[in-house]
């Protein structure tokens, strides 16, 4: 017969570190089975909120009833913590359409993408080629600053697609051009660097079937952080002059 010693260690042999009423409880596997239940909740309301983010998008015929959809949409936790909602700027009958991938601090403040350094750049490469920026559409992939310009995560960056996508059928430009891999990666349902798919002419699908030539680049706050790369961007930015007047 076993003492209460011996008892004791048979009990810490099994696992068991913690003992409630009458019977031993293993507190990791109720831990485990509690972390389980907050990630499939959570992955739940995920599914739920890119659900709602698409038969909302659905429902909007127009970038106006776009955005007062986005305005009432809370499907987001970026939303949340940012200070404004980033939706777009430029003609909504734009030849192109480019794409970043998240607003940033000046962006949040002011309201409207690319608005910083980063804006600047964009406006200079873009009459490098001989268009003006009122006369072309600019989004992000993400309508609101992550805190601190953090990475999106893989939920942000799914629930905020379908409004993307949205736009780009509302607009139906003819050349969209991806500003760094993230908005190339979502666009294109890939996982491929920049350096892999930049100067390259790919195509994206509206849901009606219709193909639209997309061309990844770098993104203008990559390029302040490295001039180097300036030359190749500039070779990118000629096919996609070339491209145009081909059209």
């Amino acid at each position: 017969m076993m003492n209460e010693k011996d008892i004791l260690k048979w009990y810490i042999d099994a696992g068991v570190d913690a003992i409630c009423g009458d019977g031993p409880l293993l507190q990791s596997t109720e831990v485990k089975n509690k972390e389980s239940a907050v990630v499939a909740d959570a992955s739940q309301m995920g599914m739920l909120a890119c659900k709602n983010a698409r038969q909302i998008c659905e429902k909007a015929n127009s970038l106006e009833e776009l955005l007062k959809a986005v305005e009432n949409f809370d499907g987001c936790s970026l939303k949340h913590t940012a200070n404004k909602t980033v939706f777009g700027d430029g003609d909504e009958h734009a030849r192109v359409l480019f794409v970043g991938e998240a607003p940033g601090g000046d962006e949040d403040r002011v309201g409207m993408p690319f608005v910083g350094k980063s804006g600047m750049l964009l406006e200079k490469m873009l009459k490098s080629i001989g268009l003006e920026r009122k006369k072309c559409y600019i989004t992000n992939l993400l309508m609101w600053r992550p805190p601190g310009n953090r990475t999106p995560t893989s939920a942000e960056v799914a629930v905020c697609l379908p409004f993307l996508k949205r736009k780009i059928e509302l607009i139906n430009p003819e050349v969209v051009v991806a500003l760094g891999a993230p908005a190339a990666n979502a666009l294109t349902d890939s996982e491929d660097a920049i350096s892999k798919i930049r100067g390259k002419w790919m195509e994206y699908e509206l849901s009606v079937g219709k193909k639209i030539d997309l061309l990844a680049t770098f993104h203008p706050a990559y390029l302040l952080r490295n001039p180097a790369y300036k030359a190749k961007t500039w070779a990118d930015l000629l096919k996609l002059k070339k491209k145009l007047s081909n059209k």
